[in-house]
């Protein structure tokens, strides 16, 4: 088992690939706007934004990345697994559990309908500021069956201003002593390495440097995080729109794309490495 200090691979390639990027940029004479790019369908073609490709280290767009998926939770309404399965989505995260009190209203008919259905999941957790990390690793725990083919559980961390009981901003002490009791916990009990999702705000605010033998998911609608974010070394998964659109899926859904290799994403889905 790797230690905690150990980076995994596929961010060693992250780094290369980072400053590829640079010399890429540097001829640009323009990048995209922070405007978030409209999203047709899940194989619809965009302009280039600039992005790095791993396998390449050439300019690239979401599209360019083979191994796609989706985030789901009950604002999907009613979601079609089989239709999901044949659009081509290599991946899909369900929200179970927020907080220590809350369980998704679809995460049961999710999980089960994206199994029969072939589609790879996991489950994640979105992060409540008002409880302790143990508090809602046992909940999460508690809703989400282990199940040996399931993807590394996820832990969703990100400013919420829009909630009505908690309006705590913690530390950066307080949050990554939290987060780590989490991650210890969960990794433990499901015997996978959890992946840490987050927003461009809140990682700057709180987790660079942070939690390094993890692989990391970034929310950067308004372009590659490469051209909205100075710390994009350390992440593996970049959720690039949501407002995609994705057979299977009435409205709109969030769209992501793995920046690495087809083997670097089958050891992640098995181990969370």
């Amino acid at each position: 088992m790797r230690s905690w200090n150990v980076v995994p691979p596929s961010r060693a390639i992250f780094r290369l690939a980072a400053a590829a990027a640079a010399l890429a940029l540097g001829a640009c004479s323009s990048v995209a706007g922070d405007v978030e790019i409209q999203r047709t369908a899940l194989t619809t073609e965009i302009p280039t934004v600039g992005a790095a490709s791993l396998a390449t280290g050439v300019v690239t767009t979401p599209d360019d990345h083979p191994i796609k998926g989706i985030d789901v939770s009950k604002f999907q309404g009613t979601v079609d697994w089989a239709a999901v399965r044949g659009s081509g989505v290599s991946f899909a995260f369900i929200k179970a559990t927020e907080g220590g009190d809350r369980v998704d209203d679809r995460f049961a008919e999710n999980w089960a309908n994206a199994r029969a259905a072939g589609v790879p999941r996991g489950a994640y957790h979105f992060y409540y500021f008002c409880r302790t990390g143990a508090e809602q690793a046992r909940w999460f725990i508690r809703n989400v069956p282990i199940d040996p083919q399931a993807l590394p559980p996820v832990l969703d961390m990100e400013w919420n201003h829009l909630s009505p009981s908690c309006k705590r901003r913690p530390d950066v002490a307080e949050v990554q002593r939290e987060m780590g009791v989490f991650l210890r916990m969960v990794e433990k009990h499901y015997g996978k390495r959890p992946i840490i999702y987050s927003s461009v705000d809140f990682h700057r605010d709180r987790l660079v440097g942070a939690f390094p033998s993890h692989h990391f998911w970034l929310r950067s609608v308004a372009g590659h995080p490469s051209l909205k974010y100075d710390q994009t070394t350390s992440f593996s998964i970049w959720q690039h729109t949501a407002t995609g659109r994705n057979p299977g899926v009435v409205g709109n859904v969030d769209q992501n794309v793995y920046m690495g290799s087809v083997e670097s994403w089958r050891r992640l889905a098995a181990t969370g490495f």
